[in-house]
């Protein structure tokens, strides 16, 4: 894992620059400017006057000396910067301002949650930890995706397999869209637990062997989607059409439950095909 992807001072100061210069002066309110901008976006004094903050002290957190913004100083760049809440929570993260736990991640299922995720079928289910490592899942999830227990244990991993799995990344008919989402999910997971070796080595893993998570990396996104849609295109089934939602139990927040639903009548008439093979 290179410095820049591990250092949250350094991620930090990525961060702030890059967001001061994606933000257009009209989107904030400043007066147009006869003679053009050499840089663009935002100049460092405009957010510093945003925010309410001195424009020296922006400079050193631009240029990731060791600082550790207050909150309130936090919020006030998130307002400036005009982030969106999954960029605003990013924020947080990487300035230390939320709460962490000194738990371990958890590396097998809750109970309730584990017999939950058989209760779901014949909904496809599975239950993941924060790096998205796969502890629970049901028969039909292992038939939509992957058989996982021929899998070793490091390898069931839903982003590994969506990125690098030789098999299952080809599932996806829009693997752009996979990098992008794979991206936010990782920096926000990794944001919130700098600390995790493991998860480190898993995004070096995904920026290496896979040049569109690499880029889109680069871009620094984190929108999370805890809904959506997305089709698979299964080596049996064809095309099928599912609707996701990820759910995070309040009696184990670093867990998450994600389910599946066919999102059209053939989808579902190719998955009820599938299941009864």
């Amino acid at each position: 894992m290179t410095t820049h992807t591990v250092d949250p001072t350094r991620e930090l100061a990525a961060f702030l620059r890059d967001r001061r210069e994606r933000l257009d002066p009209h989107d904030v309110g400043l007066p147009a400017r006869r003679q053009p901008r050499r840089t663009p976006g935002l100049r460092r004094d405009e957010v510093a006057e945003l925010a309410g903050i001195s424009i020296d002290y922006l400079v050193r957190l631009e240029q990731a000396r060791p600082l550790r913004p207050s909150v309130d100083v936090v919020e006030a760049l998130a307002r400036a910067l005009r982030l969106t809440p999954d960029e605003r929570t990013y924020l947080y993260d990487l300035t230390q301002q939320r709460p962490r736990t000194t738990a371990k991640p958890p590396t097998t299922a809750a109970s309730p949650l584990a017999r939950l995720v058989a209760d779901l079928s014949p909904l496809p289910a599975m239950l993941m930890n924060h790096r998205y490592d796969i502890l629970a899942w049901n028969p039909e999830m292992a038939r939509l995706l992957i058989d996982f227990d021929t899998l070793p244990p490091q390898q069931r991993n839903a982003m590994w397999l969506c990125l690098i799995h030789p098999e299952t990344r080809t599932y996806y008919t829009d693997p752009e869209r996979v990098a992008k989402e794979g991206t936010a999910y990782l920096r926000a997971a990794w944001a919130a637990h700098p600390e995790d070796q493991v998860l480190n080595e898993l995004i070096t893993q995904c920026i290496t062997h896979n040049e569109l998570f690499a880029r889109s990396w680069a871009q620094r996104d984190v929108r999370i989607n805890g809904r959506g849609h997305k089709v698979i295109r299964h080596p049996d089934a064809g095309e099928i059409a599912v609707h996701f939602e990820v759910l995070m139990p309040l009696q184990d927040p670093d867990q998450r439950l994600m389910v599946f639903r066919a999102g059209d009548d053939d989808s579902q008439a190719a998955m009820d095909r599938l299941l009864t093979r």
